[in-house]
């Protein structure tokens, strides 16, 4: 048979062949559905607040609130019922604890450390994820010191060292850094190591874009209001794919274990390409504002909240996701399992 003749042959079984067959029962889409979504897909984020018995509203996220230590551990429960692995925690520091060097962050009794020790002791069976940057501690809400209107990248990592030292000995099982301060992956290996924490592993937010999503996120650890500027001198710009994959690879060069792209829905694009090119564990953050925009639209009529919450996560792993932080683990895993 030739070329042309097998071409035709292979034109006119697909001309006979009917797509929907499969489809028409859900025992037989059950049977050849390509993308799994479980709980132990699913990272949920804390929002931390000093106190007891203490829960406040984010008017900006519906739904998500935050918590006081005693009531985090009480969610935390929760999820690892539900099968969710892990937690990733964010403290509201106090307004009068944030300066402008951030030194609140390697008290090894901030907020933080104390919600890491609690929780790991109360639900140890939890990975906690501690996030580095220094954003929730200092007074302009950058993620880096500052001199004047500059980012300091190197004296910026050695105090992010110090709050990632304190994290680790306060119970955190994994280090991710949401800084984009150059060089701070290797810097915090080489520390970890060097401090006999040579098994707490590093997620890199490696691909991390200057976005427009994190609004409501700002609002919620008390670091939008103080922002000076933006911070667009040390996130990727939303128009660079071949940059944001060779910061993936210095990260990963650096000793990275995970890698994390952020936002995430926007940015599926680059998760896969991530995912192929490296094959190594992606994460995504389906970052505050992502979320918030199908809580409003669900609220005011426009789709279908649990549907739409589902399809966003969907996507995620079709992409090539390792795990998904989400506002929406709780109702999601419940979903999953009922």
């Amino acid at each position: 048979m030739t070329q042309s003749t097998r071409e035709r042959a292979d034109l006119d079984f697909l001309a006979g062949k009917r797509m929907r067959r499969t489809r028409q029962t859900g025992w037989s889409r059950a049977m050849v559905q390509e993308t799994d979504l479980t709980s132990r897909d699913l990272i949920l984020p804390l929002f931390i607040l000093e106190g007891e018995n203490q829960r406040e509203k984010i008017a900006t996220m519906p739904g998500v609130e935050r918590l006081s230590i005693d009531l985090a551990i009480e969610v935390a429960k929760e999820a690892r019922d539900l099968g969710i692995p892990a937690l990733a925690l964010f403290p509201c520091t106090q307004n009068d604890r944030r300066t402008e060097d951030g030194r609140e962050s390697y008290n090894p009794d901030n907020l933080m450390c104390q919600a890491l020790r609690a929780i790991k002791k109360a639900v140890p069976d939890i990975g906690l994820i501690a996030d580095v940057a220094l954003d929730p501690y200092t007074s302009h809400g950058h993620d880096g010191l500052m001199d004047g209107e500059i980012i300091l990248n190197d004296e910026s990592v050695a105090v992010l060292i110090k709050q990632a030292l304190n994290q680790a000995a306060a119970g955190a099982d994994i280090i991710a850094p949401s800084d984009m301060m150059d060089g701070r992956i290797g810097a915090l290996r080489e520390a970890l190591d060097a401090e006999g924490y040579e098994n707490v592993i590093l997620l890199s937010y490696a691909a991390k874009f200057a976005s427009a999503f994190y609004g409501p996120f700002r609002d919620a650890v008390g670091s939008g209001a103080r922002l000076k500027g933006d911070k667009k001198t040390y996130q990727l710009e939303p128009f660079n794919r071949e940059e944001a994959l060779r910061e993936v690879e210095q990260d990963l060069l650096e000793a990275a274990d995970w890698v994390m792209v952020k936002p995430g829905m926007a940015y599926l694009d680059i998760v896969r390409e991530v995912k192929d090119r490296f094959e190594v564990p992606v994460f995504a953050y389906q970052v505050s504002g992502e979320y918030a925009q199908i809580e409003f639209a669900a609220a005011a009529g426009a789709l279908d909240r649990d549907g739409a919450m589902m399809e966003s996560l969907i996507a995620f792993k079709r992409a090539g996701c390792s795990g998904i932080l989400t506002y929406f683990a709780l109702d999601a895993a419940k979903k999953i399992r009922g």
